[in-house]
């Protein structure tokens, strides 16, 4: 696992992980995210809080960038856009938010792929290249996720790369309109990744 070198103060270094690689989004990845998030949209929807009316154009990318920029700055988020290693292809999105520092040292795992991408293994490979930057570069102790119970893929997903299930949050997060109860998983710091 190799970290490469940051280029500019609102961005974390590159991870490489297993034929991809895992870097901040910046306003150069707008067209490919628009078009793979538009492309996929009935595919995420089930899973995903309701998407602003304006959320695939130009100005709401900028925003969106602003706003990954600032959770970087402040330490309350690091967002990486998901990359191919042979053809530079946007994958998806993995995003560790919600960063509490102090007595805690956690964060919230949480993570999409474009449909064409999906069960080819590339999100299993993203959290197993971010669980070590978790843990090293951001001395975090604890990563949470959480998924639909419904969402067996996500299951699938958290339990392969070790994470353990804790139980379920009741009205965790609003999809669709509607609050829905979410299946918490966790992962520590000295919990072996398969």
């Amino acid at each position: 696992m190799a970290f490469l070198r940051a280029t500019t103060p609102y961005e974390t270094p590159a991870i490489q992980g297993d034929g991809l690689f895992l870097r901040n989004p910046g306003l150069a990845d707008q067209a490919a995210w628009t078009a793979l998030r538009e492309e996929s949209r009935t595919f995420l929807t089930p899973w995903e809080p309701t998407w602003p009316a304006d959320d695939l154009t130009r100005t709401a990318f900028r925003r969106r960038i602003r706003r990954y920029q600032a959770e970087i700055r402040e330490d309350r988020a690091y967002p990486f856009f998901i990359f191919r290693q042979t053809d530079y292809a946007l994958l998806g999105g993995i995003t560790l938010s919600n960063v509490a520092r102090g007595m805690t040292q956690t964060a919230t795992l949480g993570y999409w792929i474009g449909e064409r991408y999906a069960n080819n293994g590339y999100m299993t490979k993203a959290v197993r290249a971010i669980a070590p930057f978790a843990f090293g570069a951001l001395n975090l102790h604890r990563l949470e996720a959480a998924c639909l119970p419904s969402n067996a893929a996500s299951i699938r997903l958290l339990e392969k790369v070790g994470f353990r299930r804790e139980g379920v949050a009741r009205g965790l997060v609003c999809i669709n309109g509607r609050w829905q109860d979410h299946v918490v998983y966790a992962l520590l710091t000295d919990d072996l990744l398969p």
